[in-house]
């Protein structure tokens, strides 16, 4: 007979993060999910440095425990530090070692084992080593989506009951809210938008396929007069393209592509955005594109549908498995394909945007929470 109380162990670090994105959204909307959602286990959290203001406030059944030096926590403190417990958790691909077992790790994706060349040596290295060790050592393992649950048991052979697949969320009452409250123009303003736009929203790293999507846009547009690539193209002429987003790595060829594509007036970068300032920006896109040659998930894809903007993902990866039939599907490795995905979501506005909106209703948080607080509870 299970107790009433599970003793969790949360290593909680990927969502203790100022500029949060991928991982960090995943492990920092779960985390606090789980926080809303289970009043009755016992969770004692885990960080490398003090919590941030966002995080879920320490209470009778969750509290927090900072343990340091931060770049040697994983290899020496934290094991240490880490007491018996009914079960261990990981929302991320780094495990501590000598961790106590049962342990549950997440795992995002495997695209540095498909696509290495897309990584620096040093992240290729440090996801390599730290994924196949955590996924070895764990008891089970979360899949954000059924494309990598695929993944790990190609790469590493693991059991298919080994693995539970749970999707991550996004946040409904945000989503209904800012269709009310867009702050469109405010937030072109802050952003130097003056035309109607198309938005990408992610890291700027090779494997989101960035110069793809700008070779798609050169398409748009092409080196035509303004007025007869208007009459060709009615309904892209005006169109800006807005890549928002932090620098990743191996991101300077981005740069190069635009001015190669004589793209400079349309092409507006503005680094990271806010999480407050997401919504409104997607809301204002005429299309959201996410060509990736591989995705775990796509949080903003999801994002994207649930505010009612019509989106355009790449048929790679779990893009399809999130967006089914909401939305465009192309070929990422075909720039044509991408332009062509984005007149049909152009053309296709008000069905793709209803559409989208009924897709993302199947994700959220409190869903992949109870999943997640399912799985470690199997283990009392």
């Amino acid at each position: 007979m299970r107790r009433w109380r599970v003793r969790i162990n949360l290593i909680a670090n990927e969502a203790n993060v100022l500029h949060r994105v991928g991982s960090n959204q995943y492990a920092f909307g779960l985390i606090k999910a789980l926080a809303d959602l289970d009043k009755k286990n016992d969770y004692q959290v885990f960080l490398s440095r003090s919590p941030l203001a966002d995080l879920p406030k320490p209470r009778r059944n969750w509290w927090y425990q900072v343990v340091a030096p931060a770049r040697l926590a994983n290899f020496w403190a934290l094991p240490r530090a880490l007491p018996a417990a009914d079960v261990t958790f990981v929302p991320g691909h780094y495990s501590p070692w000598f961790c106590p077992k049962p342990l549950v790790v997440s795992i995002m994706d495997l695209g540095f084992l498909r696509f290495p060349q897309q990584f620096t040596r040093p992240i290729y290295w440090k996801l390599k080593y730290w994924t196949k060790f955590s996924v070895r050592q764990a008891s089970h393992i979360l899949a954000i989506s059924q494309s990598t649950k695929d993944d790990l048991v190609k790469f590493y052979g693991l059991p298919s009951k080994k693995i539970t697949v749970t999707y991550p969320g996004y946040d409904q009452q945000e989503a209904r809210f800012k269709r009310q409250d867009l702050r469109g123009k405010k937030i072109k303003k802050k952003y130097k938008i003056k035309n109607d736009y198309i938005l990408f929203l992610s890291t700027l790293k090779p494997n989101k396929n960035i110069e793809g999507l700008l070779e798609a846009f050169r398409i748009l547009f092409p080196r035509t007069p303004r007025r007869r690539a208007a009459a060709h193209h009615p309904r892209s002429a005006g169109l800006s393209l807005v890549i928002a987003g932090r620098q990743g790595w191996l991101y300077e060829r981005i740069f190069a592509k635009v001015e190669q594509l004589g793209l400079s007036d349309k092409v507006i970068f503005t680094d990271f955005v806010p999480e407050a300032d997401v919504p409104a920006l997607m809301r204002g896109a005429k299309a959201f594109v996410l060509p990736s040659f591989w995705e775990g998930f796509g949080i903003p894809v999801v994002a994207a549908m649930a505010i009612g903007t019509p989106v355009v993902v790449a048929d790679r990866g779990s893009l399809p498995e999130i967006v089914g039939g909401a939305g465009i599907i192309v070929d990422p490795s075909q720039p044509a394909a991408i332009a062509a995905g984005i007149r049909q979501a152009l053309k296709d506005y008000d069905k793709l945007s209803q559409l989208g909106i009924k897709q993302a209703k199947k994700f959220s948080w409190g869903k992949c929470a109870r999943e997640t607080l399912t799985v470690l509870e199997k283990f009392v």
